[in-house]
């Protein structure tokens, strides 16, 4: 019996750590937001005439994590929708990571581009370093750069 109760404790355990992997980055609502990847994205940009959020990311960085739950807003899922959203894992995207990286390769990172996928210089985090990086814990400054974004377009 106690062979059995420690197997079940192995077994938990194990299942535990599997499905706390599957979450790694945070839980970036995919059935709700439309991310999209980052040729796919500029392209469906160009041809639907819409600007681009462009998210970097990891997936062992807690403020990710943090953030990712930023896109569980409604607010944000609304506005998602006048954008083409693109989220990239920065360790598997190294090189794009390193030609968006303006103020240094810190994470997340959000940039908003124009729909012929340039950077839109008016838009950034309201603070004096790390220029792309938004509150993590709270949609307001993430909504208010997706408004510039759409007004400056």
């Amino acid at each position: 019996m106690l062979r059995i109760a420690k197997l079940f404790v192995i077994l938990s355990s194990a299942v535990a750590l599997t499905a706390g992997t599957c979450l790694a980055g945070g839980d970036w609502n995919d059935s709700a937001v439309d991310w999209k990847g980052y040729e796919e994205g500029l392209a469906a940009a160009k041809s639907e005439d819409k600007p681009v959020c462009l998210i970097f990311y990891t997936d062992w960085c807690p403020h990710c994590t943090k953030y990712s739950g930023v896109f569980h807003d409604e607010k944000v899922i609304e506005k998602s929708k006048k954008f083409v959203m693109i989220r990239l894992n920065k360790d598997k995207n190294t090189k794009l990571s390193g030609q968006y990286a303006p103020d240094g390769e810190y994470i997340p990172r959000t940039f908003f581009l124009t729909p012929d996928g340039k950077t839109n210089p008016a838009v950034k985090a309201p603070r004096d370093k790390y220029h792309y990086f938004y509150n993590p814990q709270a949609p307001g400054e993430l909504l208010a750069a997706m408004d510039r974004a759409l007004a400056t377009e």
